[in-house]
């Protein structure tokens, strides 16, 4: 017969914990522990207690930001995870020096760091900088686009927003009509899943989203892109945007960071609302450039720095910037694959056969300055002139019935819609071209050397930040919110370079 040791849940186990001896020397966790309480000035969150002489005792701001970096460190984005690892995590027990904050206490620190985020993050920059971490001459700007804490089905535009809460109300006029007929007892039968107590919460729910669709009308007005069109707006968070991602449409984010070559570290990162990274470069480069002077550089430290960044940065006001700042961009436009040789047959680079006429198949009529399409139809001049990128065009215009009716009209040139086609001929540039002067310097001898280096600096942070922090969405709402998320995972990523340099 077999026998078995005692199994009884009801005894009591007294375990010894040294909190000093369960952090590892050479750890993050070391790392964090001495970061925090020697090196960051804490005393920037001195300010927001007044309890002094009574009220309770605050946690103390060093215990709250050790045990965020590190959850963040281990994949925790949520505050109640944190919360529970205080409880369960002997290491989490050690860095709070066994207090437990709960979650509503970690959220509102995490959400109050308004004003100290980016003091930190320079603190944690000005030890790199000690270390040697920072080469100085070349930087790889790019873009993750996270989903937020925001719903797809609550954006649109104001007139979008406008019918669904028409539609919305409508839905509740025509169940309460039914709710009288049951009142009545008429016309609905004791099968009708929609009926009764369910009715009613139903029509509760309806109520409180039209309710809420009406309020926020009231309250905002239509968001203006930078083309003057109007974006769409959301509900939930309207900070935030939809973008478009390898994996779908998602409602969120654009987080940036601008990464030194030497150890991926990463010198300023900023969350934005807009999923176009065209307008980016501005504010990544005047931020990197602040965070730079608070440990000592001067206002001309990126003078003479090599900047990469992928085409979609390429702009004339991106590219004027680096030209005011004095940086050496190497920023391609949309075609530099195309127009690379290396790349010749392969289709995942664009080098598929033309299907679409360009220029070269309009045949020019120089007597009566037009062109004839190669349907046989007139595109007679319709402006003599038309700057666009610092280029001079003529422009030339094709009448709507002779389009509407083309039977080659899904391989003509691309623009302007269901339309008459416009076809532009360049006359030259106007004024300097920028974009023209970039693509000769990136199809350079040199060129080609310094961009491809772009993806081995900053890719690398992004895969830390999404696979190894698990960072795959933000839990705040609100760009000033969600940026200081952002902000503290890039500072765990900086945190980790200078734990791995002291362990060496």
């Amino acid at each position: 017969m077999a026998r078995y040791k005692k199994n009884e849940f009801s005894q009591n186990l007294l375990i010894p914990i040294s909190l000093q001896e369960q952090i590892m020397p050479g750890s993050l966790e070391e790392a964090i522990q001495t970061l925090v309480d020697e090196r960051m000035d804490m005393s920037l969150f001195d300010g927001k207690y007044v309890n002094d002489e009574m009220g309770r005792r605050a946690y103390d701001s060093r215990i709250l930001l050790k045990v965020v970096l590190l959850g963040y460190s281990r994949g925790l984005v949520s505050s109640r995870k944190i919360e529970r690892a205080c409880r369960e995590n002997v290491v989490f027990l050690a860095l709070s020096c066994g207090q437990y904050p709960d979650h509503s206490t970690i959220a509102a620190f995490v959400s109050s760091m308004k004003d100290e985020i980016v003091p930190l993050f320079c603190n944690v920059l000005l030890i790199c900088e000690e270390m040697k971490l920072l080469g100085g001459t070349l930087f790889a700007l790019d873009g993750c686009k996270l989903p937020g804490n925001a719903s797809k089905k609550w954006s649109g535009s104001m007139d979008d927003l406008k019918r669904k809460r028409d539609k919305i109300e409508g839905k509740v006029k025509e169940l309460l009509v039914q709710q009288e007929k049951e009142d009545r007892g008429e016309g609905v039968g004791p099968l009708d899943p929609d009926s009764g107590p369910k009715r009613k919460k139903h029509i509760e729910k309806l109520t409180k989203q039209a309710e809420r669709i009406e309020a926020f009308l009231k309250e905002n007005d239509k968001r203006i892109g930078t083309k003057g069109k109007e974006l769409k707006s959301n509900i939930t968070d309207n900070e935030s945007s939809k973008m478009l991602t390898s994996h779908g449409t998602i409602q969120g984010y654009n987080g940036q960071a601008l990464v030194d070559e030497k150890n991926q570290v990463i010198i300023h990162a900023e969350a934005f609302g807009n999923g176009q990274d065209n307008g980016h470069v501005l504010p990544m480069i005047d931020g990197a450039k602040d965070n730079m002077v608070s440990i000592g550089h001067d206002q001309d430290y990126f003078k003479d720095k090599i900047l990469t960044a992928d085409s979609n940065y390429h702009s004339k006001d991106n590219l004027q910037k680096c030209i005011d700042e004095g940086v050496d961009a190497y920023i391609p436009d949309n075609g530099f694959r195309a127009r690379d040789s290396r790349f010749a047959g392969r289709e995942r680079h664009g080098q598929k056969k033309r299907t679409r006429f360009a220029l070269d198949d309009f045949q020019y009529d120089e007597e009566w300055n037009r062109y004839i399409c190669p349907n046989g139809s007139v595109l007679r001049m319709h402006m003599k002139r038309h700057t666009a990128n610092n280029t001079a065009y003529r422009v030339y215009k094709a009448r709507e019935e002779d389009c509407s009716d083309c039977p080659i009209k899904g391989r003509c040139i691309y623009g302007n819609g269901r339309g008459p086609k416009t076809l532009m001929v360049p006359l030259g540039a106007d004024g300097i071209n920028l974009s023209k002067l970039m693509v000769e310097k990136i199809e350079s001898e040199q060129g080609r050397k310094i961009y491809p280096r772009r993806i081995a600096i900053v890719e690398p942070v992004f895969a830390n930040l999404r696979t190894h922090k698990h960072l795959d969405r933000f839990t705040l709402r609100g760009k000033t919110k969600v940026n200081i998320q952002w902000m503290l995972y890039c500072m765990v990523h900086n945190i980790e370079k200078i734990a791995r340099a002291r362990a060496a």
